[in-house]
C-alpha cells in the first residue's frame, strides 16, 4: 500500500496559503489583485530560499554534489534534477524525444511531459502546478508529485534549507522481467562475420544503450579494434579492458557511417564523438546489481563460454527452438554478450539441460538476426561464467565536455601496483597550457569499494612539491571501473608550469591498488613510458618514479578547460 507523503513547510512568513498541492482539501478564493500580490510574494521568496541555498539529504546522507542540487520553484514546489532520481533514489528513468518522460521505482510509474503540466502516477491522470522544465540542458521535475508513486517521502523545510527524500520500507524492488528492447533502448543488432570482434561489438552496443532513447547513435567497431593502440587483429579477439582505453583515452568513439565495418580499413584521424568518464565493473556473480544496472543505466556488457562460432553453428548447450543457453562447464570464457533484461520466471525447462532454478538474462548477441530470437537469446542465471565479468557505461558525455586531456596511460589499466598493503598515493605531473583551470581527473578503482582523495600541486618542480597538496576531492567507488572525479572547486593553473594530480587511494582487502600502463606482452608493444611523469609512494612523503623504477605509467589523467 501506497504511504502518503508528508510536505513540511516551515516560511519565513504565515499569512501565505497558496501551495498548489496536487489533492488539495479546501480552496482559498483570491480576486486578480490578490493573485498578483500571492505570485510576486510566492517570487520573492522562492529567490531567497535559492539564494540562501538548500541542502539535500537522501536517506539520511547528505548529498553534496551540485549537480544533484534541487531549486525552489517560483510556486514553491521543489524541482529536482531528473538525474539525481536515478543516481541517488535508484530510479529509471526514460526521456523520449518527443519531451515524454519515464521514472520508474519498484512498481511505481510516473509518466510526465516536459513542459506539460499533464501527468499520469500510477495510472491516474492527475494536473501539477509545476511542470519539468528544462535548464542548462538539465532537465528538472516537481518531487514532491511524484515522490509517493516512487516509494519515498518527502520532506523539507525551508527556514533552515534542509530538503530530505526518505524511502519507504524495503530497498528498491526490481520487477520480476524487464527488456530494454520494449522500451526503445537497444539499437540494431549487428553481426561481426568471421572476425573475432564479439568484444568491441558488445561494449559499443552497451554503450549506444546509456543514450537511449533520447539519442539513437551507431559507433564503429572496426575504429574501436583497428586503432585502440593495442597490438591485436581483428580475428585475435579482446575484452573489456581494452575498450575501456580506448574510450577513456578519447580516441573514440566514432560513428559506424563514417568508419564501416568490414572494409579492411580504418580512419585514425576521425575524433570522438562522445567523452566516456565512467565505466563501472559490477562484482563477480552479482545478478541482483546487474539487473540493477540494466534497469538503471544501461546495457551491461558480460562474457561467456560459447562453442558456437555464428548463426549457423548448434550446440548442446544451446536449445534452437526457445532460443536458451546454459553451460556448466569448466571450459573458460570465449564471447562478449550484453545483457539487456532478465525474466526471473524463464522456465529451467526450456535449456537443453535444466539449470537448478528458473531464471535467465535477455542476451543481445553479434551474429545477425537470423540468430536466436532476432539477435537475442535468453542465458541461465547459473551459466558457468554470466555475470563474471559485467561492464555498464555509465558516464558518456559530449566532445566538448572538457577542453583539454592530459593523460600517459592511453592502453589504460594492464597491470597493479602497490606497497603489499591496501592504500597508496600515486601521482601524475603535466605542463599545463595558457590561461587554464583544473575540472576533474579520472584513475581507475581495481576493486569494489575503493575510497580516495584528490589532490592537486600547482608550480611543481620536484617531488618536494608534491607535499604541498591541496585537497580538491574525496570519495568512494562502489565497484571496481573507471572514474572521473570533479573537483569541488577549480584549480587555476599557472600559465606553462607543471602541476601535479594526486590520488591517496584505498582498495579494502587489495595489496596492489594502483592500476598502471606497462609492457604485458606483445599486445602491449605500443607503451610509450617516455610521455609521463609519475610517482608512487607509499605515505605520500617518500616517492618514486614510475617509469624509471618500476617501469610503467600511471593511470591518472587531468582535465582542464580554458579560461579566456
Amino acid at each position: 500500500m501506497k504511504k502518503f507523503v508528508y510536505i513540511i513547510l516551515i516560511l519565513a512568513i504565515g499569512a501565505l496559503a497558496y501551495y498548489g498541492t496536487k489533492e488539495p482539501s479546501g480552496r482559498l478564493e483570491k480576486n486578480e489583485e490578490d493573485q498578483h500580490a500571492v505570485s510576486g510574494m510566492s517570487e520573492k521568496l522562492a529567490g531567497d530560499y535559492n539564494e540562501a541555498g538548500l541542502t539535500l539529504y537522501v536517506n539520511g546522507s547528505e548529498v553534496e554534489e551540485d549537480e544533484y542540487k534541487p531549486y525552489v520553484s517560483n510556486n514553491l514546489h521543489l524541482m529536482m534534477p531528473l538525474k539525481m532520481l536515478k543516481d541517488k533514489m535508484k530510479c529509471t528513468y526514460i526521456e523520449y524525444v518527443n519531451g515524454s518522460i519515464v521514472i520508474k521505482r519498484n512498481e511505481g510509474v510516473a509518466r510526465l511531459v516536459l513542459d506539460s503540466q499533464d501527468a499520469e502516477l500510477d495510472g491516474k491522470d492527475v494536473k501539477i502546478a509545476d511542470a519539468p522544465i528544462k535548464k542548462d540542458d538539465e532537465i528538472f521535475v516537481p518531487i514532491e508529485y511524484i515522490a509517493d508513486t516512487l516509494d519515498y517521502t518527502c520532506e523539507y523545510n525551508y527556514d533552515t534549507g534542509r530538503v530530505s527524500l526518505q524511502k519507504v520500507g524495503e530497498d528498491s524492488k526490481l520487477p520480476a522481467a524487464y527488456d530494454m528492447r520494449k522500451e526503445g533502448r537497444v539499437t540494431e543488432v549487428r553481426d561481426q562475420g568471421d572476425s573475432g570482434t564479439c568484444w568491441a561489438f558488445a561494449s559499443l552496443a552497451a554503450l549506444e544503450t546509456t543514450l537511449m532513447p533520447d539519442e539513437k547513435l551507431q559507433f564503429s567497431v572496426d575504429n574501436m579494434t583497428m586503432n585502440n593502440g593495442f597490438g591485436v587483429e581483428q580475428f585475435e579477439g579482446g575484452q573489456y579492458r581494452m575498450s575501456i582505453a580506448y574510450l577513456a583515452s578519447w580516441k573514440g568513439p566514432v560513428l559506424e557511417k563514417d568508419d564501416p565495418y568490414g572494409d579492411d580499413k580504418t580512419n585514425s584521424k576521425l575524433k570522438a564523438v562522445k567523452h566516456l568518464q565512467e565505466a563501472e565493473i559490477i562484482d563477480d556473480k552479482n545478478l541482483k546489481a546487474v539487473k540493477e544496472a540494466v534497469y538503471t543505466k544501461g546495457g551491461v556488457e558480460t562474457a561467456i563460454y560459447s562453442d558456437m562460432i555464428d548463426a549457423d553453428s548448434s550446440s548442446e548447450y544451446y536449445n534452437e527452438e526457445t532460443h536458451a543457453y546454459y553451460y556448466d562447464g569448466s571450459e573458460g570464457i570465449n564471447h562478449d554478450v550484453v545483457i539487456v533484461g532478465w525474466d526471473d520466471n524463464y522456465s529451467k525447462n526450456n535449456f537443453n539441460k535444466a539449470p537448478k532454478k528458473d531464471g535467465a538474462f535477455i542476451c543481445k548477441n553479434s551474429w545477425g538476426t537470423e540468430f536466436g530470437e532476432d539477435g537475442y537469446f535468453y542465458i541461465s542465471y547459473y551459466d558457468a561464467h554470466i555475470c563474471e565479468t559485467s561492464v555498464v557505461y555509465t558516464r558518456l558525455e559530449g566532445a566538448d565536455n572538457y577542453d583539454k586531456i592530459y593523460q600517459s596511460d592511453k592502453l589504460g589499466w594492464v597491470g597493479v601496483l602497490g606497497f603489499d598493503q591496501e592504500d597508496a598515493y600515486f601521482a601524475n605531473v603535466y605542463t599545463a597550457g595558457k590561461s587554464e583551470e583544473l575540472k576533474a581527473v579520472s584513475f581507475y578503482a581495481t576493486d569494489a569499494k575503493t575510497t580516495y582523495e584528490v589532490y592537486v600541486a600547482t608550480n611543481f618542480e620536484d617531488t618536494d612539491d608534491l607535499a604541498n597538496k591541496k585537497l580538491v576531492a574525496s570519495g568512494e567507488m562502489e565497484y571496481a571501473g573507471y572514474y572521473t572525479v570533479n573537483m569541488d572547486d577549480v584549480v587555476k593553473l599557472p600559465d606553462e608550469k607543471k602541476f601535479a594530480v594526486i590520488v591517496h587511494i584505498t582498495t579494502p582487502g587489495s595489496k596492489y591498488p594502483i592500476a598502471i600502463e606497462y609492457d604485458a606482452d606483445s599486445m602491449t608493444d605500443s607503451f610509450d613510458i617516455s610521455d609521463g611523469e609519475g610517482y608512487i609512494s607509499l605515505y605520500g612523503n617518500q616517492w618514486y618514479s614510475a617509469e624509471k623504477e618500476r617501469k610503467c605509467n600511471v593511470c591518472l589523467k587531468a582535465f582542464t578547460d580554458k579560461t579566456e
